[in-house]
């Protein structure tokens, strides 16, 4: 296990109490009572300090090496049922951005999300999650074929952003971005958006416009990350932790803002801390979203699908 600065008191309790246990383990000391006292106190630390995150801190969290990214997710939740689908059928396969078809509770879903890697190989192998514009054309050929045979779209958002390489504003970055938030408006079945992890700028957009869209408690959502924003307000990365309070990007924020509908609950210490928990209340977001959707007509999913958007960033004074 991999723990960030803020988590170092953890990480010092935690080998205490694996020193304590060897201790027991290899000699006739009686360390039951101590054993107990080292965890309650662990467990107290804990609380205290995840109850207590600044944005910045989530923003680390939602980084968290040891974090499940789309992949185990979709594997967790659909199991074997996944077949992933390929290539944007005018320039090549996008690594960054995978989709295809799964069975979540029985009901079959066309699952889009951003990719990361584990290491340094499969980072730049998955271009570090961020797509280019084939990336965001296989997303909506995808959900167009979503579309054309009835079967509800779920997208996974893990990004740092779209890759703004040269190659990719060539090849129209921007006009893939914004023709897939056109088409998703009007996407004529249910989406279901998840925020796994970074949801920065257009490169989260380009797949998250969604009849009902979800955050993980420790996630972050914003039109750019604390760091690029620290350093074009204060010509420095330094002013990074200061940036992330100032764009509300928490999912407190966002769902206080309105721009998300619900935030996921995390085990405590974030989702790496117990994967399978968090797998299983990401799916019951998921099968909940969609029963609520079902009840709706074509016609009514559109109207309050672009109702929901029109009123973002209206206010009254």
């Amino acid at each position: 296990m991999e723990y960030l600065d803020f988590e170092l008191p953890i990480k010092e309790l935690e080998e205490q109490l694996e020193k304590c246990q060897v201790i027991g383990q290899e000699s006739d000391v009686d360390v039951t009572n101590t054993c107990k006292q080292i965890t309650k106190k662990l467990l107290d630390t804990k609380k205290d300090i995840y109850k207590n995150l600044t944005a910045w801190q989530r923003v680390q969290l939602s980084r968290h090496p040891n974090r499940p990214y789309t992949l185990d997710h979709i594997n967790a939740i659909c199991g074997e049922t996944f077949l992933e689908l390929h290539g944007d059928r005018s320039f090549k396969d996008d690594k960054a951005m995978i989709g295809g078809l799964g069975k979540i509770g029985g009901q079959s879903f066309m699952i889009v999300g951003q990719q990361k890697g584990y290491n340094t190989k499969t980072r730049q192998y998955r271009n570090f999650g961020m797509a280019n514009p084939e990336g965001y054309r296989k997303a909506l050929r995808l959900m167009k074929m979503a579309e054309k045979f009835n079967i509800p779209v779920l997208t996974l958002v893990d990004t740092p952003g779209a890759y703004p390489g040269l190659e990719a504003e060539e090849r129209g970055q921007g006009e893939a971005i914004a023709r897939n938030i056109f088409e998703m408006v009007r996407l004529k079945v249910p989406i279901i958006t998840v925020i796994v992890g970074e949801g920065a700028s257009g490169g989260a957009l380009g797949i998250g416009v969604g009849d009902r869209v979800y955050m993980l408690e420790n996630t972050w959502y914003s039109v750019i990350s604390p760091e690029s924003c620290s350093s074009i307000l204060w010509k420095s990365w330094e002013y990074k932790e200061r940036a992330a309070d100032a764009l509300k990007l928490t999912s407190a924020d966002m769902k206080k803002q309105q721009l998300v509908d619900d935030i996921i609950p995390e085990p405590l210490g974030g989702a790496h801390y117990d994967r399978e928990t968090t797998f299983k209340t990401v799916e019951e977001y998921i099968l909940k979203g969609l029963a609520e959707l079902k009840l709706l007509s074509t016609e009514e999913l559109i109207a309050q699908r672009m109702d929901k958007y029109c009123k973002m960033g209206e206010f009254k004074e």
